[in-house]
């Protein structure tokens, strides 16, 4: 009886630390939403309110009627994020099943190799990505930007990772029934791996929606600039720019990130889980 006592006490306790976190950790987003609802008069009060003595929309219709054009950059940041997800996907999925179940000499090397990669900020080779995206004409265009992010050797290493606790027998049986290696990668292997999919699709999203460094060097004209571009432009000469009015901007740029996390945050346990099984 006493252990059942301490045991409900002590998952009682752990609950109410992890929600005292979460809380925590939810404040910095709860002040932003906030501070984004204030009157301009009330954006530099010292020291600031944590709540606005009066919740106003006005900074988000100001939004709308600013002359840049947020409303376009954020459909650009969609465009160039939903394009990124389906292209990086497809090649990294083919590329970690190649890896993963196709046998041949090197397989490993290959790997290395794409592992490798990673130690190489994307800022050590943006001159030959310039260079070669301005002799395509892709320079200054959405185009340009998917195809900058279409390899991942991120999304390979974890796809490979699941690929590789997929029984080596599931494939044999579907190459005997005649099943091509193509048809085996999309129609069994990946369905098998949808945990670590949805993680990628997630992660993929937040990387390349909140992206500033590639558009900020391969775009140029504003019709065709991204969100975190806009956001920068708003904070004006020297930062005068009206800080509620900004704040209204990030807010507009984080809910979507905060949604699909809070929808795919099982998927990320359990493809984050799943990819550590089996290396």
């Amino acid at each position: 009886m006493t252990k059942k006592y301490w045991g409900k006490a002590g998952g009682l306790l752990i609950s109410l630390l992890v929600l005292a976190l979460g809380f925590l950790v939810f404040t910095p987003f709860l002040f932003m939403f906030a501070q984004s609802m204030r009157m301009p008069a009330e954006a530099y009060k010292m020291p600031p309110d944590f709540f606005p003595t009066r919740w106003d929309l006005t900074n988000y219709a100001t939004l709308l009627n600013s002359d840049l054009p947020l409303v376009r950059m954020a459909v650009n940041s969609l465009t160039v994020t939903l394009c990124t997800i389906v292209v990086r996907l497809t090649v990294s999925i083919m590329a970690a099943y190649a890896i993963a179940k196709i046998r041949y000499r090197g397989s490993n090397a290959v790997m290395i190799g794409f592992l490798s990669s990673m130690m190489l900020p994307i800022q050590a080779t943006i001159i030959p990505i310039y260079i070669m995206l301005s002799r395509l004409g892709l320079v200054n265009s959405l185009p340009g930007l998917v195809i900058v992010g279409v390899f991942d050797s991120f999304a390979i290493f974890m796809l490979r990772q699941s690929m590789a606790s997929v029984p080596d027998s599931v494939v044999e049986s579907a190459k005997i029934d005649g099943a091509s290696q193509l048809r085996i990668c999309w129609g069994i292997v990946a369905p098998m791996i949808k945990p670590t999919i949805a993680t990628m699709i997630v992660l993929i999203f937040n990387g390349v929606w909140n992206d500033y460094f590639l558009p900020y060097i391969l775009i140029s004209s504003w019709e065709k600039m991204t969100l975190p571009l806009g956001i920068n432009a708003l904070k004006g000469y020297m930062g005068s720019g009206n800080q509620s009015v900004i704040l209204a901007a990030v807010s507009f740029a984080v809910l979507p990130i905060l949604i699909i996390f809070l929808f795919g945050q099982r998927y990320i346990v359990e493809g984050m889980t799943s990819a550590a099984v089996k290396g």
